[in-house]
């Protein structure tokens, strides 16, 4: 091949051969990435030179000319971007190790003014090959340049500077530059700076930022500490996120006089990954914690309930009385929604579902004196067709009925959970999913009537009231408040269980693909086809399995193949397959006994005349030249008759 031997040469070679070449022709080129990074020595010590290196960070740190083609106005920043960060050690130390370059760099970040997006992600990435490649010398140039936290939180509504932040605490591998990093963060108060940003007074972008790159600190954090265990070392960030007071001061953002729902939505999407206590693997699974991942995640979670815990009626009233929503009556297909349920109300359903995760009694009491789980029932109720909402009614119903009561909890008479009793005796549950379900058959039997679009969870909350009244840690509790309850809903309440909800049950079970016979989907089925009996699946699968189970015997070559006769045979006659496969035809010649031997000697002859002889002596013919047949007269009077 003529490329073993270096007889290809790069369109870019021959560009570079040509004298007062510019960058902007190089650019121009469509291989000149793939080019530099498979390291083309001659385009990489032309794109190092210090002029190019300036030419290349201009393009990715100044805004385009409005005059340019909006086609191509950021193609050469785009390129330049890529060349930058293309991980070839020459350009990287070119750029690094330039106290001019990295100033003009930096310099970007230095705008009061907004950034542009697309210029702030070349920034970001450029910035970010950096950190990577060029750790300790990153670290020890951010912290020589004045208010560099302040300066990147100014600029944190737009995503690219907040995964700049992220890529700053993450992406650098050597244990000791990354503790010294984390630990100046720390002093320069970051954590503290993302929790003021959640305020009334501040952009919706920067709620959204501020919030996820808290969230986003908090997971990985605990992610690097699980997976370091014992050699993990403390982290200040993560330990000033997960403290009482950097909690309390984010409620105090979120409960100002004047309500934000961005505040409250961002400030809960915080206060949620807190209580967050599963281990989460690297596909997303959840994993089996360690002692030690469950000792370092119960004291972040108890410091977060020590802090909501006072704030809980706030949350409570949230839910009666939601932040003014910029929403107008909306007309939907199934009707006209008037106040739609908003975000905030459905966070705070996520929230109190976590809460009752932890099983905390001081919370249990509180959300029991405040009715909580009554609001969220009539909520449900209410918005029959929001089911983000009902997901998390039903699982906060589902944890009251499986969490176990602690010892030190406060207790009822009969000493168990307050929300427990509560559910029963004053929410009256098994009443309120008796008159759901009436309620949505009396909806259906109207002229254009749907069901309800909270059936489902309704379905499902029945049958985990009926499994823990049969097992589970509350058994016996459930059965007594079952049996309190008024002699009419006792009698449809078993009416239901023993009727109703069994045919719902037996309606959603999902059968096996082998337990019934799959109908044709096709249109045109030929009723004369619709009698085939064809094998069940199990049966053909049964003979399967005998297949492979069977036993090899001693006989089995005798049984398998050819018999020794018959591989002599094939080697005496060559066409004895053919013989054989002829043989086997049979030929109904519709004649009189008398006319048998007569019809075989014609069909003889007739083969012997279509029959060609090969004499080695005769000149070679073309086989597959096409050639006139002709019919003698004897093969005539065979058609004949």
């Amino acid at each position: 091949m003529f490329w073993r031997f270096n007889l290809m040469t790069s369109h870019i070679d021959t560009l570079l051969d040509k004298e007062g070449v510019t960058l902007q022709e190089i650019l121009d080129e469509d291989d000149v990435l793939q080019e530099c990074k498979a390291q083309n020595r001659r385009l990489v010590d032309f794109l190092a030179r210090t002029e190019h290196m300036e030419e290349l960070v201009n393009l990715v740190t100044k805004e385009p000319s409005e005059e340019t083609d909006e086609k191509k106005r950021y193609k050469y920043p785009n390129t330049a971007c890529e060349l930058l960060t293309s991980d070839v050690t020459q350009i990287t130390e070119a750029l690094s190790e330039s106290e001019g370059l990295m100033d003009q760099v930096y310099s970007f970040l230095q705008a009061q003014d907004m950034l542009n997006p697309l210029l702030a992600s070349f920034f970001s990435k450029v910035m970010g090959i950096l950190i990577t490649r060029k750790s300790e010398m990153m670290v020890e140039f951010l912290q020589s340049k004045e208010d560099f936290v302040g300066q990147l939180l100014h600029h944190l509504g737009t995503s690219a500077i907040m995964d700049l932040l992220l890529r700053l605490i993450t992406c650098i591998e050597a244990q000791e530059t990354r503790n010294a990093c984390i630990s100046w963060l720390n002093e320069q108060q970051l954590v503290q700076k993302l929790v003021g940003m959640i305020d009334i007074s501040q952009s919706e972008e920067r709620h959204c930022n501020a919030a996820q790159s808290l969230c986003d600190i908090i997971r990985l954090s605990r992610e690097q500490m699980s997976q370091m265990q014992e050699r993990a070392e403390y982290d200040p960030l993560l330990a000033a996120i997960e403290s009482r007071e950097t909690v309390t001061d984010l409620l105090n953002h979120m409960f100002t006089e004047e309500k934000s729902e961005s505040v409250i939505v961002n400030g809960l999407s915080v206060i949620q990954t807190l209580l967050e206590f599963r281990k989460i693997g690297p596909e997303g699974m959840q994993e089996q914690m360690t002692s030690l991942d469950a000792e370092r995640l119960a004291q972040g979670v108890s410091n977060t309930l020590l802090a909501l815990t006072p704030r809980l009626k706030d949350f409570h009233q949230l839910l009666i009385e939601p932040p003014k929503q910029n929403y107008r009556p909306m007309p939907t297909t199934l009707g006209h929604l008037d106040v739609p349920l908003g975000n905030t109300r459905l966070q705070v359903a996520r929230l109190i579902s976590s809460l009752l995760l932890t099983n905390t009694p001081s919370v249990n009491v509180q959300l029991a004196q405040l009715n909580c789980m009554g609001v969220l029932l009539d909520l449900m109720f209410k918005y029959s067709w929001n089911n983000f909402l009902h997901t998390q009614v039903e699982q906060c119903l589902c944890t009251i009925l499986s969490n176990v009561t602690c010892e030190s909890e406060p207790k009822d008479e009969q000493g168990v959970n307050p929300l427990l009793s509560q559910l029963f005796a004053d929410l009256k549950l098994v009443d309120r999913v008796l008159q759901g379900w009436e309620d949505n058959e009396q909806q259906q039997k109207r002229p254009g009537g749907h069901r309800k679009g909270f059936m489902g969870h309704l379905t499902r909350i029945a049958n985990t009231i009926v499994e823990s009244a049969d097992k589970g840690s509350n058994v016996d509790r459930i059965k007594d408040l079952l049996a309190e309850m008024p002699t009419d809903t006792t009698e449809q309440w078993v009416k239901f269980t023993g009727g109703t909800l069994l045919d719902v049950n037996k309606q959603n079970t999902v059968e096996l693909v082998g337990s019934h016979t799959m109908n044709s989907s096709s249109e045109d089925d030929d009723p004369e086809f619709s009698n085939i009996v064809f094998p069940q699946d199990t049966a053909m699968q049964q003979a399967y399995t005998d297949y492979q189970l069977q036993q090899m015997t001693s006989n089995f070559i005798d049984q398998f193949g050819f018999n020794e006769d018959e591989f002599a045979e094939s080697e005496e006659r060559v066409d004895s397959q053919f013989t054989n496969r002829i043989s086997s035809i049979d030929f109904d010649i519709n004649a009189e006994a008398e006319n048998q031997v007569h019809a075989a000697s014609l069909f003889e002859q007739a083969v012997n005349e279509r029959m060609q002889q090969y004499d080695e002596n005769e000149s070679e013919e073309d086989l597959w030249e096409e050639k006139e047949i002709t019919f003698s007269s004897t093969q005539s009077d065979v058609r004949q008759q």
